[in-house]
Parts: C-alpha cells; structure tokens; sequence
C-alpha cells in the first residue's frame, strides 16, 4: 500500500488484508471476495480497487510467508551439504504450501511471461530466495544444469494442488515430494 495513501483508505487496505486472510485460511484460493468485502465492511468495489485480481488478493496474504520462505533459503545457502539444504527448503516450501491455504494458488503458472515460469511476486521472490541453493547443488554435482528454480516451485505447487482434498493433506504431500526427489528408479 502506498505511503501516499488517504488513512481511511489505509485502514480499509489492512482491514481487508486481515479479512482476506482468515476466508483464505478457511476457504482457500476460492475465498469469496464478496464475502470478505461484507466481513470487513466496505463495498465490492473498494476490494476491488485495493486487489484487482483474485491473484492480487493471494499475493498480499502469502506475503508474510513468502518472506519467511526467502529467510529460511538464506540462512540454509552455504550451510551443509548443498543437496540437502535445497532439498530442506523446498520441504518448507511444500509444508509451508499445505498449511498455508491459498499460497500454491498464488503460486501458480499463469504463463503471463514466456520467459519465466512464474511471473508474479510470490513466485519472483521465492525465484530469487532459492537460486543460490539450486546454484550451490548444480555446482556440487547433486542437480543437473538446466534445472531451474521455477521447476522446483512448479513441482511443488503440482504435489500441493494435487493432495490438497486428500484426508492427510500434509502427509500425502511430503510422501510425493520425497518420491519425486528419490525416483521411480530402485536404489543401487
């Protein structure tokens, strides 16, 4: 929100933000921006005007854990065998996708950008975050070059999307992330 801002318009921005936050927590990505306009008293059109777009809506409110992601990559760059530090980090990623209902929707390929899977702001951030985890494990061998970050979100958002109506949604998503990561090959 800009600094520029009317208070008035500033004290509805957060009101919908907190609003929107707890349907998408109950509701998901499909949360109903006509509710959430009802809950935090404002009209339809001033939603609209704060989010122009559902994608605008989820980007706000996976902010604060996309942050936490981008925090939890820097701290495990460098650290450790380069392998698991990605791998660790694109767990999170996949947990923090489960818990976080709404946050793979903000996530989604929505092929706005030939040139990036992922062109929105969550995606551009957690694109950023994890390059050079990926960086580190292509240098040390433990990922083929030409895999990119983008990929791996991809990847999760997929095994997230995939199992979010499964009775364990949590356990059914790490289960896919770890078959993904290990192969169909048996070990040697």
């Amino acid at each position: 929100m800009p600094d520029n801002q009317r208070a008035d318009a500033r004290r509805n921005y957060a009101r919908i933000l907190a609003v929107a936050e707890e349907e998408v927590a109950a509701h998901g990505a499909d949360a109903s921006l006509e509710q959430i306009a009802r809950t935090a008293g404002v009209g339809s059109a001033t939603v609209r005007r704060h989010f122009p777009t559902r994608r605008a809506l989820l980007e706000a409110v996976s902010h604060k854990r996309i942050e936490a992601l981008s925090v939890r990559a820097h701290d495990l760059t460098g650290k450790g065998d380069s392998r698991s530090a990605l791998l660790e980090w694109l767990s999170d990623v996949v947990a923090y996708c489960v818990a976080a209902r709404g946050l793979a929707a903000a996530l989604v390929y929505d092929g706005a950008a030939p040139e990036s899977v992922h062109e929105n702001a969550c995606s551009a951030r957690l694109e950023e975050a994890g390059h050079p985890l990926l960086r580190d494990a292509v240098r040390d061998g433990a990922v083929p070059a030409g895999v990119t970050v983008a990929d791996l979100i991809t990847l999760a958002v997929g095994i997230v999307l995939a199992t979010e109506q499964h009775p364990d949604p949590a356990a059914a998503a790490e289960r896919l992330f770890r078959l993904a990561v290990a192969g169909l090959s048996p070990q040697i």
